[in-house]
């Protein structure tokens, strides 16, 4: 140990020892101390660290960098159980236990691998542990759950290698469960996978095996006879596949082929199922009104099947296609907003005014798009619903003191927000609903919104109108909405959900802040405005993040026409995919058109985007805005 790690360590034991210190000064002295702890871990300074680090038990951090460093020391077994046991309700336990257990595979040990494995969600299909089973003398019972694994049609991962070929060369690896892993792999497009599956069946189905293979990768070639020669027990399953393939590259010739020549063929109801669901969904996905034909063909429908058959039926604005659709939707499916309204939409358009104008006045009654949608049919002002979370004497601070919830204030206080978040998330995994309402008026204290309106709404609780709709950056909106002709209400709108308002949201593709404005867009935006552009981290700063969306969505308007729909759709696809969804002859109404949006993301996007205007100009107590006047008809 060096001199100034044995000072720091004297003086941290001393500080301990002294009862008049207050907390908050031992608290800071720690925080210090584990981020010297932490330097000691990455200089790979394993004296200074473990001197440091030990002296820190009692801080809430202490846990992650015990995992930091056992994670690395799995050798350690005592360590490794003692870890386990004293911090089994941490969030590093599992991880840690993983790690070792990968250890101990390695090392052959399997019977302090079986005994302490531990079936999760996770890992309850873990390769490794089938074959610590198999090595410890239940061989049977382990390749019995192989089976199940293998036919799934995965890439083999290393781990699962030594039993796979324990499998392979067992007498449960029959024909069949050969064809099952080659079909599922070609599902799954991995020909890889099926072709290495296919050298394990005798030489008289290989040929068979060869046809497939060829005709997936090139489904273009189903017309030639060579492939339909001989009947075998694959030859219906290999040309629904083959159409189901051709489907992806030219649509129009799949279904001549399927209507043509699947009377030639002895397929079964499962693959016939599967085939017409897949012409089904790529006919909706463009928009074509042949969808609901195939659609109605599928008998098993799940329950992404049966919302695209109402979605198919209201592209034919076929409305007593639409009326089949919904009963068929099962009894939970049909009390959803969305349905009621589409049930009251279609009773009106066959001629029941009074039963849809029932439906309308109860639907209008729930906050939410549709519920909006139906309260300016009916006539009706919006009914918008606010009651804030009540919180009992003393618990914010109950919750704050429990240990994950400390350890997610430290991390956040340091300034590790991924572990911060992470740590929030583990935190609230197990609470009950009462419990989640709380930890999200928690971290609305600690000014954490977006963390505060997602913990709000695992715990199902809607009406809190100031913790899931906050009113920031005001003045930044104004602004914007002002200087680039917007309502401000729908830039509050389109802001909440690009971001949950926050201003330094990051997004999968790269989109940076409260308006998720991509790097490239933002600068071109800067050189329209003749502004100077420093860096893509300019895009965190809330002022101009803002003034460049609002540019960004009124461009989108003026290009489609002031329509909001579209121009939301826009921001949400892409200009180009949006034109692509424009009607080609005649005009769509707009709820229709936005139901019918062929991405499943977009439709949500469009009508929360609405909705959340209409929440933000109740929040801003202003009463201009009317979904019906921002929805007219689209045209081609």
């Amino acid at each position: 140990m060096n001199l100034n790690t044995l000072k720091i360590v004297v003086w941290l034991c001393g500080l301990l020892l002294l009862p008049s210190v207050a907390l908050s000064d031992k608290l800071n002295d720690q925080r210090q101390a584990f981020l010297q702890a932490e330097k000691y871990l990455s200089e790979k300074n394993e004296a200074g660290f473990l001197a440091l680090g030990e002296s820190l038990a009692d801080y809430p951090l202490f846990p992650y960098l015990k995992y930091q460093w056992l994670k690395n020391h799995t050798e350690q077994t005592d360590q490794v159980l003692a870890f386990l046991s004293a911090y089994k309700d941490t969030r590093y336990a599992p991880s840690l236990r993983s790690k070792w257990l990968d250890y101990l595979a390695e090392n052959e040990h399997w019977n302090d691998f079986v005994k302490h494995y531990e079936v999760t969600e996770d890992s309850a299909d873990d390769c490794q542990f089938l074959w610590a089973q198999y090595q410890t003398g239940k061989q049977q019972q382990a390749l019995g759950e192989a089976k199940r694994l293998w036919i799934l049609g995965h890439s083999i991962e290393k781990k699962c290698q030594p039993l796979f070929s324990a499998l392979a060369n067992s007498a449960l690896l029959t024909s069949d469960l050969i064809w099952q892993r080659f079909e599922s792999a070609l599902r799954d497009n991995n020909p890889a996978v099926a072709q290495s599956t296919a050298f394990l069946l005798k030489k008289t189905d290989r040929k068979s095996a060869e046809l497939w293979l060829q005709l997936h990768q090139k489904p273009e070639l189903i017309d030639e006879s060579r492939f339909w020669l001989e009947k075998t027990a694959q030859t219906g399953r290999l040309f629904a596949h083959a159409v189901a393939r051709l489907a992806n590259s030219d649509l129009d010739r799949a279904i001549m082929v399927w209507d043509a020549k699947r009377p030639n063929f002895a397929i079964a109801a499962e693959s016939v199922q599967r085939v017409e669901r897949k012409l089904g969904l790529a006919l909706l996905a463009k928009k074509d009104k042949r969808s609901y034909s195939h659609l109605d063909k599928v008998l098993l429908p799940d329950e992404e099947d049966r919302a695209a058959k109402v979605r198919a039926a209201l592209l034919e604005q076929n409305w007593s296609h639409v009326n089949s659709a919904l009963s068929g939707l099962t009894f939970a499916e049909r009390q959803e907003p969305k349905w009621q309204y589409w049930q009251a939409r279609a009773l009106r358009e066959i001629g029941k005014k009074q039963e849809a104008n029932a439906a309308y006045a109860a639907l209008a009654k729930d906050r939410s798009y549709y519920g909006f949608l139906a309260a300016d049919t009916a006539n009706v002002p919006y009914q918008i619903i606010d009651l804030p979370v009540k919180l009992g004497k003393d618990e914010l601070e109950q919750l704050s003191e429990q240990p994950d919830f400390k350890a997610c204030w430290e991390f956040k206080w340091l300034s590790k927000d991924l572990e911060a978040r992470r740590q929030w998330q583990f935190a609230i995994k197990n609470l009950p609903k009462e419990k989640l309402q709380i930890a999200a008026k928690l971290a609305q204290q600690w000014q954490w919104d977006q963390i505060a309106i997602t913990t709000l709404v695992k715990a199902d609780y809607w009406d809190d109108m100031a913790l899931r709709f906050p009113v920031l950056y005001l003045n930044e909106v104004q602004n914007s909405a002002e200087k680039h002709n917007l309502d401000t209400a729908l830039l509050f709108g389109l802001m909440r959900q690009e971001s949950m308002m926050d201003k330094n949201a990051v997004s999968s593709v790269g989109a940076k802040g409260l308006m998720q404005l991509m790097p490239k867009t933002a600068m071109t935006i800067a050189q329209s405005l003749h502004e100077p552009w420093q860096s893509d981290n300019d895009l965190f700063k809330p002022e101009l993040n803002i003034n460049y969306g609002g540019y960004y969505f009124r461009d989108l308007l003026n290009r489609f026409g002031g329509h909001v729909a579209l121009a939301s759709a826009a921001y949400n696809a892409g200009p180009n995919r949006a034109k692509k969804w424009l009607p080609i002859t005649t005009a769509v109404p707009a709820d229709i058109w936005i139901e019918t949006i062929p991405f499943k993301e977009t439709r949500k996007y469009v009508s929360t985007v609405l909705s959340y205007a209409i929440i933000y100009q109740h929040r801003l107590k202003k009463g201009s805005l009317k979904l019906k006047n921002l929805l007219r008809d689209v045209t081609p």
